[in-house]
Order: structure tokens, then sequence, then C-alpha cells
């Protein structure tokens, strides 16, 4: 409960959503279990990855109880939540989501998420690659000022 508190007071703020993720990112990195390391997040939110077509389907497994920090997405995608309920925190407010779900996610979006119960959300998207480090290089921004290099 601690992290939804933290992700509420910090969305209260009156500055811009980019500057929200980033204070709930900083604070949250200091927090007593959680992850930063990219190989126990993923131990964690197990990903699964799947290609067909000129498409890259990314699955992930969220447990129960996490707060997720998005990177920020350059390319419009479908997205599915196929089960679970999320608290999905943008540009455009709070949203509690239960699966089943689908949306678009638009170029720019970075998310924050609260996992209310495990969750498994499903991404499609373009690319004729199938090395998922050279996909991510490609699909995500990791510069929070800069959202689409």
């Amino acid at each position: 409960m601690e992290n939804v508190n933290l992700v509420y007071s910090v969305l209260a703020e009156d500055v811009s959503f980019n500057d929200k993720a980033i204070a709930v990112q900083n604070q949250i990195a200091d927090m007593d279990g959680v992850l930063t390391d990219e190989k126990e997040i993923e131990k964690t939110n197990p990903l699964e990855h799947t290609f067909a077509d000129g498409m890259y389907v990314r699955k992930i497994f969220m447990p129960a109880g996490q707060v997720i920090i998005s990177k920020t997405h350059k390319q419009k995608h479908p997205y599915f939540i196929l089960s679970g309920v999320v608290s999905v925190a943008s540009e455009e407010g709070v949203e509690k989501i239960t699966a089943p779900y689908s949306g678009i996610t638009e170029a720019g979006t970075k998310r924050i998420l609260y996992i209310h119960e495990d969750t498994t959300w499903v991404t499609v998207q373009r690319t004729e690659k199938t090395d998922v480090d050279e996909i991510t290089k490609d699909l995500v921004s990791h510069d929070f000022h800069n959202q689409l290099t």
C-alpha cells in the first residue's frame, strides 16, 4: 500500500507527467524490495517474445503489489491486458483497468503502473528484426527529455 500511496501523492503534484514519472522512479529506487537490476526484474516479471511476419509480440507477467514505470514508447502500437487488475497513470490521468482489455499506445507514451492483481500484458509492434536488444533500442527510449530518440 505504501507504493500506491507514493504514486498518488506524486501524481497530485503540479508538474509534467514525465517529471512525475522521474520523481516516482527516484523515490521508489531507495525502498526496500525495489528491483533495479534488469536480470532480477525479468526473473520477477518474465517476458515471452514471439515474432510473425514483421511483428514483435511481447508478453509480460507482472505479480501483484508492484509499481512499474515503463520506458517511453517510440511507436504507436496495440496492447492487450489478458488477465489481472492494474492502475495505469499517464498524461491522461489514472485509470484502473480490469482484464480483458485492449488499447492503443501512442508514440511518446510513458506510464506508471500499480499492479493490484497478477497481470499479463501483451504488446504488438512493427519490426523486421528478431534480436530483442536491437528491437528494444528501436522501440523504447531511456531518455526522459527526448522521448522519441
